[in-house]
């Protein structure tokens, strides 16, 4: 599925129901200031490009949302981890922090509702 022009930017702002939106900006500001504090959230129009970032600052315990879904959706940041399963080497806190995201979002989302 693809989009051309401002079809794919104005899909994501509608469907994420985003108050205030500007941009785009190239990665390595708009990255920074999202590190630094002086931002709420950071849309990637793809995957990859805002997991980059994230694994590179918090590979252990970042969490993956999606906005925008009629449910709450998180992940951990991490992949499967195959080649560690079963080893005693896997670490779970990116899946417990996605977790209680999760439950944070919930609670917001109902509130919101009321």
């Amino acid at each position: 599925m693809g989009f051309v022009g401002h079809v794919k930017w104005d899909f994501a702002v509608t469907c994420g129901g985003i108050k205030h939106v500007s941009g785009p900006y190239p990665p390595d500001v708009i990255f920074r200031k999202a590190y630094v504090g002086e931002l709420d959230m950071v849309v990637a129009m793809y995957h990859d490009q805002g997991l980059i970032p994230l694994k590179m600052i918090a590979f252990d315990k970042g969490v993956n949302v999606t906005v925008g879904l009629p449910v709450v959706r998180t992940s951990p940041d991490h992949g499967t981890a195959f080649d560690i399963a079963w080893k005693g080497r896997a670490d779970c806190t990116s899946m417990l922090e996605a977790i209680l995201m999760a439950g944070r979002l919930s609670k917001h989302k109902q509130g919101d509702a009321r």
